[in-house]
């Protein structure tokens, strides 16, 4: 007895080319690879990229959490308020009047002084030399200490800072009030550190269904990084705005009458939401609190229309249920005191009259 053995897929293996898998969602895979009998690892290299979409299936691409959610910049470190070096202003008057006295002596000593002044100072006549190149030295360095002098005075205010620059370097803060002598080559730059209310103009916003809202909030901040609200952000009122419009796109505000929640919950989250974005410039959010909600012009006609509608459906449901409560509480005393005795027919006979009377009644009431 012969016996014929088919030739098996293992002994045809090297005969056939490999087939490959490959759609645009995949990566190339060797079928041969799926069917391997040998427990020996198989390491296949896959690309750690974002799952493309599949072209006529409809499907979105899948993204990880970590492409999702987009980390928020740290601060620089480098750029946080520190304190300036400045001196008392006592300093600069002294000084801003030693160059004044310099360059009067320098004039006595040229012999440029007039004889009234003199006479006026009780100082003795001076021929002098004239203008040679000492007296214009002492000149330059007597007008020179009296312009750092003067120039340098400042005086500090309570409520307000100065952020100091030198060639586009930040120097420090002065927060100090009173006379002070600051560096006259340093760039000023005047912030309100104090404790401000800031009231916008209608932004745009929605509820919890889309329907478009008018908004008026009132934002209590005030600037507590005065380096990083100067130096951080353009403008750091302009940014403040902006964050403000920016969270009541995200966060859903009701209107009033709507009953389906209230305008300090939406404060409490507008102001969370607030506080945390302008944090890194600087600004410091205490309360950002909804004061007028209003519909938008495009939709405040037909809301108006299905507030009164509503309001009608639940006084008709509420007469209603009055109507009825008062048949019922009519039929149970006649019916308990023994006044009348109803069958089924005459029951609902009279529940039906009383039901039609008192409608009528609390009809007239209303008009």
């Amino acid at each position: 007895m012969t016996t014929t053995t088919s030739p098996t897929p293992e002994s045809e293996g090297h005969a056939r080319p490999a087939r490959l898998i490959q759609n645009e969602a995949t990566t190339e895979i060797p079928v041969h690879l799926l069917f391997r009998d040998d427990p020996g690892p198989v390491s296949v290299p896959l690309k750690p990229a974002v799952v493309a979409r599949r072209q006529g299936t409809g499907e979105q691409p899948r993204l990880r959490k970590s492409d999702q959610i987009t980390p928020r910049p740290a601060p620089d470190p480098e750029l946080a308020e520190r304190p300036a070096r400045v001196l008392p202003g006592a300093v600069g008057v002294l000084a801003g009047t030693c160059g004044v006295a310099g360059c009067a002596v320098t004039s006595w000593w040229a012999g440029l002084l007039p004889r009234l002044a003199l006479e006026a100072l009780r100082v003795p006549a001076f021929a002098g030399a004239g203008l040679g190149p000492a007296q214009w030295a002492a000149y330059a360095g007597a007008g020179a200490l009296g312009l750092f002098g003067f120039g340098g005075l400042a005086r500090g205010r309570t409520g307000r800072a100065w952020v100091l620059g030198l060639f586009g370097r930040y120097r420090g803060t002065v927060r100090r009030t009173g006379l002070m002598w600051v560096n006259p080559l340093l760039l000023r730059r005047r912030v309100d550190v104090r404790l401000r209310h800031w009231r916008g103009e209608p932004m745009p916003a929605a509820d919890a269904s889309g329907v478009a809202l008018r908004v008026v909030v009132l934002v209590v901040w005030r600037v507590r990084d005065t380096a990083r609200a100067t130096l951080g952000v353009d403008d750091h009122e302009t940014y403040l705005r902006e964050c403000v419009e920016a969270a009541l796109a995200r966060v859903p505000v009701e209107a009033p009458g709507s009953g389906r929640g209230s305008v300090d919950a939406a404060g409490e989250a507008l102001t969370r939401l607030v506080a945390a974005e302008t944090a890194p410039v600087g600004v410091e959010v205490f309360s950002v609190q909804p004061l007028r909600v209003e519909y938008a012009p495009e939709v405040a006609a037909a809301m108006h229309r299905r507030r009164i509608a509503a309001l009608d459906a639940q006084h008709r449901s509420t007469v209603l249920t009055s109507v009825v409560d008062s048949v019922e509480d009519t039929v149970t005393r006649l019916t308990m005191r023994g006044l009348v005795e109803l069958d089924d027919y005459e029951r609902k006979a009279l529940v039906k009259d009383l039901t039609v009377a008192f409608c009528a009644g609390r009809g007239e009431q209303g008009a």
